[in-house]
């Protein structure tokens, strides 16, 4: 090799380097100003105070380097000035290894606190798949990276395994329940949910898949599980390997797809959410599936909300706190919506400070459980997460990931802090009010497949046609006559002629206007026991409604208004209690 020549490694690395340059990249690596903020919001540093290499400046400086010798004129022309070198050896290539991959867990606490909108968890990620595309990569990385392409998950779960494992827990739900329909469908075709998770939950906790499973059942979920594709955590994401994360979350989305899956609910992992929710569309090159993809945290909240399980806090008194994952929260904002949940779910909740978007990593993050030959590092670093623990003064650590699962158990053991960890569904399944067993008799058993508006008739009334059709839709879905009326004089005749149980009333339309028509309706003893809701998207209308010498409408809903929100007002207004398993 002539000297100063680089390797062929090197080589390529550099190469891939400037197909990787986007303007979010290059922004990243000229604009830091080296002030140090970085420094104080990472864990490493923390921990580390003495070791300066532990910096996220100097760690994206090591990058900064290349990119300025390269791609950067004044590196080319003036390297000593601006601190530019290249990367010539294997040996350099290992010794960035070491930094990218055992120094960081790219939890972007850092990028979140940097003042120039420096972004290092993107330029070291970027970095991370610079190297794994030559070969260079902790051991763990590659067999992890290796069973995700070849076998499809990234625990190396065999899809007998998977399979045995469901029929199990579905042999112990439908033993639990004494009913056939408590068992786990597979490739329930047109379900309204399919349901991925992550392999984590086959080879070491398959009770997160009962307790999920438990929910379904009780909300009287269509839902599904998939035969493949239901791994929907993502290697890519840690490893910078775009190519290995565009081909994981197409799986996903190809298997909902050939299911006719409405919406796609994610288990509680933060990485896997980011995956294929945030990333996962721009990965997989085809933009935007054609379902809806939600946590499973959203699902459980949903459910409570709509009254479709029910809960008894009571149930789950210890003291709890709540870790935010960096995935889950400071990626993808998703802070809000786990605490809702929590606190419907136990009778002590204790934030953690900082928390949020400021929470410190789990320290198992990017892939470092995985990791081995940096176990003794991160473990040292990890005495910022124990001390963040102890001082909540609790005994169980509520999180949303089970990457984190596994890092807060690996802390908790290593400083021996006397504590557990578990996750929302857990907890849900915990708190789940089991509703009695009814023995219904042979003449009634026709009532258990009556449509919950069946037998009424419903005039829906609204100027809009796009309005009249999705109203009408969501009605007669449910078991309702519905007639329409596109005018308020055509309304009033229909509620002579037809005498409705009930009419959904817009207020805004052309001639008679809805608040003449209510008052009519009202004035009119042939008519003037039909109940009425008012959907309108004029609320500054409302005081014209309730002000009128007449009876106030059963009902009142502000547009947009969504199917959850109009079906459960009708409910209330015509008196129905919800039937078990029905939207």
């Amino acid at each position: 090799m002539a000297q100063n020549a680089r390797s062929h490694k090197a080589s390529k690395v550099v190469e891939r380097m400037g197909k990787k340059l986007n303007r979010q990249m290059v922004g990243s690596l000229v604009g830091c100003v080296h002030c140090g903020m970085c420094a104080e919001s990472c864990h490493y540093v923390l921990a580390n105070p003495d070791d300066p290499t532990y910096a996220p400046a100097y760690k994206a400086d090591q990058i900064r380097k290349i990119f300025k010798r390269n791609f950067d004129w004044t590196g080319k022309i003036f390297p000593w000035w601006v601190h530019a070198q290249d990367v010539r050896t294997d040996e350099d290539l290992e010794k960035l290894k070491d930094i990218v991959f055992g120094k960081c867990t790219n939890c972007r606490r850092c990028s979140l606190n940097c003042p120039m909108g420096v972004d290092f968890a993107t330029i070291n990620r970027m970095a991370r798949g610079l190297l794994v595309s030559v070969g260079v990569m902790p051991e763990g990385v590659a067999v992890v990276s290796k069973d995700q392409w070849e076998v499809g998950n990234q625990m190396g779960v065999l899809p007998q395994d998977y399979l045995e494992t469901i029929e199990w827990l579905s042999d112990e739900l439908e033993n639990e329940f004494k009913d056939t329909a408590a068992r786990i469908p597979i490739d329930k075709m047109d379900a309204d949910v399919v349901y991925a998770i992550n392999p984590r939950e086959v080879k070491y906790d398959p009770r997160t898949i009962s307790d999920a499973a438990r929910i379904f059942y009780l909300a009287g979920e269509n839902w599904t599980m998939p035969s493949e594709g239901w791994d929907m955590t993502n290697f890519g994401l840690f490893s910078g390997d775009d190519e290995l994360g565009g081909a994981v979350v197409q799986r996903v989305y190809e298997k909902v797809i050939e299911l006719r899956g409405k919406r796609l609910v994610l288990s509680e992992c933060g990485h896997g959410y980011r995956s294929t929710r945030c990333e996962g569309p721009n990965w997989s090159g085809t933009g935007v599936p054609p379902f809806v993809i939600e946590s499973s945290v959203l699902t459980m909240l949903r459910y409570i909300k709509e009254g479709r399980i029910r809960v008894d806090k009571e149930k789950n008194r210890a003291a709890v706190t709540f870790h935010d994952s960096c995935n889950n929260a400071r990626s993808c904002g998703f802070y809000e919506e786990p605490r809702e949940l929590l606190n419907l779910l136990v009778t002590d909740f204790r934030e953690m400070y900082p928390n949020r978007a400021e929470n410190f990593c789990c320290t198992g993050g990017g892939g470092a459980m995985s990791m081995s030959e940096y176990t003794p590092q991160r473990l040292k670093s990890a005495i910022i997460k124990a001390d963040q623990l102890k001082a909540t003064g609790v005994k169980v650590v509520v999180t949303s990931c089970h990457n984190c699962v596994d890092g807060l158990t690996d802390v908790i053991r290593h400083y021996k802090l006397g504590m557990k960890v578990t996750q929302l569904v857990n907890l849900t399944a915990n708190a789940l009010v089991i509703p009695e067993k009814v023995v219904v008799p042979v003449e009634a058993l026709i009532s258990v497949v009556t449509l919950p508006l069946q037998g009424f008739k419903i005039l829906v009334v609204d100027d809009e046609p796009d309005i009249l059709t999705f109203l009408a839709a969501v009605l007669e879905d449910q078991g309702a006559t519905v007639i329409q009326a596109a005018d308020g004089e055509q309304a009033l005749a229909l509620t002579i002629q037809e005498k409705p149980d009930l009419v959904t009333l817009d207020l805004s339309m052309p001639g008679k206007n809805g608040g003449y028509v209510f008052e009519e309706i009202r004035n009119n003893p042939e008519i003037a026991s039909t109940k009425v809701c008012i959907i309108t998207g004029k609320p500054e209308l409302r005081r014209l409604i309730y002000e009128r010498p007449v009876a106030p409408p059963e009902g009142y809903l502000d547009k947009p208004v969504n199917e959850e929100t109009l079906l459960t007002n009708i409910r209330m207004i015509l008196e129905l209690k919800r039937p078990h398993g029905h939207a």
